[in-house]
């Protein structure tokens, strides 16, 4: 299978400017764990997740002061919508990350996450499982 077959095609973008709360809100009302921050003076395209607010609201940081900017991830490993799900699987593994953006052309198309890696494993390997018996 194929990262195309199990990726998000729900893509939030936010700017830099956005504060933590102003992501968190707009992460949690789409129910997902992870943001692309496009950012066209500095990085280009970074990411910002679930993790990168608590992290920073557990060191008492103020949410409504402290902007995606600052707790963007710009060290960031892509995927393509070709890769199959072991590669992004060991790309995760390898950089101790969670979510890939997917870039296809000149965007992100999709993002990836264990989450949607596993939701297609489970199921093939359940039937493998109940096969056997």
């Amino acid at each position: 299978m194929l990262v195309r077959d199990a990726m998000s095609t729900l893509v939030l973008t936010i700017g830099p400017a956005h504060t933590l709360r102003q992501a968190a809100r707009l992460m949690s009302a789409r129910r997902i764990g992870a943001a692309v921050v496009h950012d066209p003076d500095t990085c280009g395209l970074g990411i910002i997740t679930e993790r990168d607010i608590l992290d920073a609201v557990g060191a008492g940081l103020d949410p409504d002061v402290e902007t995606a900017s600052t707790h963007t991830t710009t060290d960031v490993v892509f995927a393509s919508p070709a890769w199959t799900l072991q590669e992004a699987a060991e790309a995760m593994t390898h950089g101790g990350f969670r979510h890939l953006i997917v870039l296809d052309g000149d965007g992100p198309v999709g993002i990836v996450s264990v989450r949607d890696i596993i939701r297609c494993w489970a199921p093939a390997r359940r039937s493998r499982a109940e096969m056997a018996l």
